[in-house]
């Protein structure tokens, strides 16, 4: 079990995460490939990208991302960017030392390959490999679905937001997960290696993840910038391919809501105000305010008072309705 020592400065300094981590997906969904967990979710991923993806390419990033164990800390950087370029060039460009250090690490769960030899040397042509099997492997495993991803992440960050701005620290950090249990001061994660993590005043960053399954993870390097990757609620449906038209509400989706109630949905995802609904659905405030009355009758969003305005959040149910939809995507099976 993990132990996760908070002080009073640490608990001020709790942050959630607003959107996916590109590189977190990335690493993650390596190891969902391999084992058959979760096939409801993941089967037909598991699938496409199994199709897509070049066996040399794959065969690269297997070698450093074991199911169970240890994967490398500069797989996915500390204080790493949203955008998955940026991230990726941040990865690339971590010290040799670091590197060497992680892979000798490594080799205690992964035999060690020539090229993973060529990596921890420092060998530039082996790091641009590492880069392209990258970037070859997100093209085809993360990129088509990221649409569907953030919907689901920031629904989640929404809900716990609400969570801490209505109960506090304590509610957030006792409702993260069922294997998380907060016995203040300690967050203790089950089911991790036993060990003791004490922040002292660094505070941590709460992550949630779409590929993280049954048991949160984190960075093994103690000194390294706190963060917790837990998973959020998983249901069939919660990876879907977007279609070009990603930014707009599904014709299905559309044509059983209507075009504006749709959007009116998507919105919600992320939280707003009335009047932050009638600016995104380009309509007039009374005009939001009956289509944010239509969509809580049906159980799809709640609406709570903010100071003094409302603020209107997406439910579960708005959530399933959107994944069953595509969320502006179309299903794609492989």
């Amino acid at each position: 079990m993990l132990r996760i020592h908070f002080t009073p400065r640490d608990l001020a300094r709790v942050t959630l995460s607003t959107k996916p981590a590109p590189l977190w997906e990335v690493l993650l969904s390596l190891h969902m490939l391999q084992h058959s967990d979760g096939r409801l979710v993941f089967d037909d991923w598991r699938r496409h990208v199994r199709a897509k993806v070049a066996p040399d390419q794959m065969r690269l990033l297997l070698e450093l991302t074991p199911p169970r164990g240890y994967s490398p800390d500069f797989l996915t950087p500390a204080d790493c960017p949203s955008d998955f370029d940026s991230a990726l060039e941040l990865a690339l460009s971590t010290p040799r030392q670091q590197i060497r250090s992680e892979l000798d690490l490594l080799s205690k769960y992964r035999p060690v390959s020539p090229w993973t030899r060529e990596l921890a040397q420092g060998d530039r042509t082996a790091m641009r490999k590492l880069g392209h099997a990258i970037r070859t492997y997100h093209a085809a495993a993360i990129a088509p679905y990221w649409k569907s991803i953030g919907t689901h992440v920031t629904a989640d960050q929404a809900h716990r937001g609400e969570a801490l701005a209505r109960h506090g620290v304590d509610r957030l950090l006792s409702s993260l997960h069922p294997r998380v249990r907060w016995v203040a001061p300690v967050l203790q994660v089950l089911g991790m290696h036993d060990r003791d993590l004490y922040l002292d005043g660094r505070g941590i960053e709460l992550q949630p993840s779409a590929f993280c399954w049954q048991v949160p993870t984190k960075l093994r390097d103690p000194e390294l910038k706190p963060i917790l990757v837990y998973p959020i609620q998983h249901a069939p449906g919660i990876l879907r391919q977007s279609s070009p038209d990603a930014g707009k509400p599904s014709d299905a989706l559309s044509s059983l809501l209507g075009s504006t109630r749709a959007s009116a949905l998507e919105a919600a995802v992320e939280g707003c105000t009335t009047t932050e609904l009638a600016k995104r659905c380009s309509i007039s405030p009374a005009a939001a305010s009956h289509q944010a009355t239509v969509l809580r009758e049906a159980g799809l969003i709640t609406t709570r008072r903010d100071g003094a305005s409302v603020r209107h959040e997406v439910t579960q149910l708005g959530i399933w309705l959107l994944s069953g939809y595509g969320s502006g995507g179309s299903r794609e099976s492989a």
